[in-house]
């Protein structure tokens, strides 16, 4: 058992507490992995709001890139002083979701005890399967992807989900195909990778429809073809005006159920919503099924992006290091552990793209 430095949160909507806890050794199966880095989520605040409930105390994070330090027994193609991305996505490989491809609906339940514990011994619970905002975590081998020795851990760790969730949503889920046209409600950090997933998919159009007209400039940066403020009395027939139809699909990124009300509003006869943000447990949105059915239109939930992160994160680098994927550029600033609750506090603003805690 070791001791690190981990950011705790005792009370939900209170601040983190920077404090000592306990670290088990890797068992079989698993990985140690020192970080370099980890990117602040807004899943990871909405959880520490108590948004979704879940277990206290508890270590969120769940973006992070690093070094591996230690192997359990009967791990196989990962050693120490490998380069690893760390994401939330633990899978069995046995239960009949991953058997079909789909390792983002793992139906192996994880509970998160044990890895951590207080400094007492009292419980602590991994968040997420993860447990990243502390300076190493124990998880399980299925979690991380080898990534190129040299690339930025900054970077890299923006891997771990807004990427992949914003971007699979649209190769993915919607599996989008080049000349249709694409609305993306949202224009913050997942919402920016699925601007770019339809750019790198062949999209004809693509339109960012967001509240904040600086973040539509942004989405531009990214591949927008057309902005839309989303305070406009009808923000989908400005839409439509710019795609000459409705769109064929239309991903809604924020957690916010005005948003997904008026998603369909946006579609072409035969579009589909993709549902990619959350909003908190117990929000509900309303929709006439016959108009969905006439229009033969439909809703997808998409967990992740439907990723299989061995497949899609190399992938993902390979275009970045050919210069057509955008990850630099989603970084707004660096902070170290000790200042996580302002890195959070900045986040909430809603103009960070993406905040990363750095450790030395």
């Amino acid at each position: 058992m070791q001791t690190i430095r981990a950011a705790v949160c005792h009370a939900f909507g209170e601040p983190l507490t920077i404090e000592q806890v306990h670290l088990r050794a890797s068992e079989a199966g698993e990985i140690e992995v020192t970080l370099d880095a980890v990117a602040i989520c807004h899943s990871d605040i909405s959880y520490a709001d108590g948004a979704w409930g879940g277990e206290l105390p508890a270590v969120y994070g769940h973006e992070a890139a690093g070094t591996i330090t230690a192997t359990g027994a009967g791990v196989t193609g990962l050693v120490r002083g490998d380069a690893v991305v760390v994401t939330l996505i633990r899978a069995c490989g046995q239960c009949p979701s991953c058997a079909a491809g789909r390792p983002t609906a793992c139906e192996t339940r994880y509970d998160g005890a044990g890895v951590l514990t207080t400094l007492s011994g009292g419980k602590l619970h991994q968040a997420m399967a993860c447990g990243a905002f502390a300076e190493k975590v124990v998880v399980h081998h299925s979690q991380v992807v080898k990534i190129p020795a040299d690339m930025r851990r900054d970077t890299a760790s923006l891997l771990a989900c807004g990427v992949i969730t914003g971007i699979g949503a649209v190769v993915n889920a919607a599996r989008l195909r080049p000349g249709q046209d694409a609305v993306v409600i949202g224009a913050g950090g997942v919402g920016l990778n699925a601007i770019q997933g339809a750019r790198i998919a062949g999209a004809r159009r693509i339109v960012a429809v967001d509240m904040n007209p600086a973040k539509l400039e942004t989405a531009r940066e990214f591949g927008a073809t057309d902005a839309v403020l989303a305070s406009e009395p009808s923000p989908w027939r400005a839409a439509k005006a710019a795609l000459g139809r409705g769109a064929d699909a239309v991903f809604v990124t924020v957690g916010v159920t005005r948003a997904y009300d008026e998603a369909p509003r946006y579609l072409a006869k035969g579009g589909r919503v993709i549902m990619v943000g959350m909003p908190p447990s117990g929000a509900m949105a309303s929709y006439e099924p016959d108009n969905f059915a006439s229009a033969a239109q439909g809703m997808i939930g998409s967990k992740m992006g439907e990723v299989v992160i061995s497949r899609d994160i190399p992938w993902m680098i390979d275009l970045y290091a050919q210069g057509r994927l955008k990850l630099d550029e989603l970084i707004s600033g660096h902070w170290p552990l000790e200042q996580i609750n302002e890195a959070i506090a900045d986040t909430r603003t809603g103009g960070a793209r993406r905040n990363v805690i750095v450790f030395s």
